[in-house]
């Protein structure tokens, strides 16, 4: 675009008539204009990178009511902290700690949770739908009204999680002990 913009002053600058820039000028003024709003509309429609908190210490920390859509917590302390009613689609909590956190009403559909601890955990009316968490520690979780479907686990933790089991999930309207394939 620079380019353009160059080659045309310097042609209008070899033009002594002044017809020539009355004539080309207004079109010349209009491009620069339009460049400049697109330069500009392209700089205000950035869009939202997911924000990285891995390794993070947030213990207690306030995330409730949040769209953290993709963000990461790999790895993360994050015993204690509050995400009740936050939007945490495709979010990764590989080997995080959560021990005794609020997750009553998140949306965890396709979250990685692999190798998390959710001991005594708050997951009642949460969506953890296509979520992989094969070696997520589970025990003491409250997870009635608890959507599973879909959710990769291990035998042994999904008979831990069946043995409490119960409710329905009001945003699915599905069974937590149907979702988790209990018998």
């Amino acid at each position: 675009m620079y380019q353009w913009v160059d080659r045309s002053v310097r042609w209008l600058m070899s033009w002594r008539s002044g017809a020539v820039l009355q004539l080309h000028l207004p079109r010349m003024l209009a491009w620069v204009v339009v460049w400049i709003a697109l330069s500009m509309l392209s700089w205000i429609a950035q869009p939202a990178l997911a924000a990285d908190y891995n390794r993070e210490f947030l213990v207690g920390a306030d995330f409730s009511d949040q769209v953290l859509i993709d963000d990461s917590f790999t790895k993360a302390n994050l015993r204690g902290a509050n995400f009740s009613g936050s939007n945490l689609q495709g979010v990764s909590f590989f080997g995080a700690n959560l021990e005794d956190a609020n997750l009553a009403g998140a949306n965890l559909t396709n979250a990685t949770l692999d190798s998390a601890r959710f001991v005594n955990t708050d997951l009642s009316n949460a969506v953890l739908e296509g979520a992989f968490a094969f070696n997520t520690k589970f025990n003491g979780a409250e997870i009635e009204g608890a959507d599973f479907t879909d959710v990769l686990l291990r035998d042994d933790m999904q008979q831990i999680l069946c043995t409490t089991a119960h409710g329905t999930n009001p945003t699915t309207g599905r069974d937590t002990r149907e979702s988790l394939g209990c018998d």
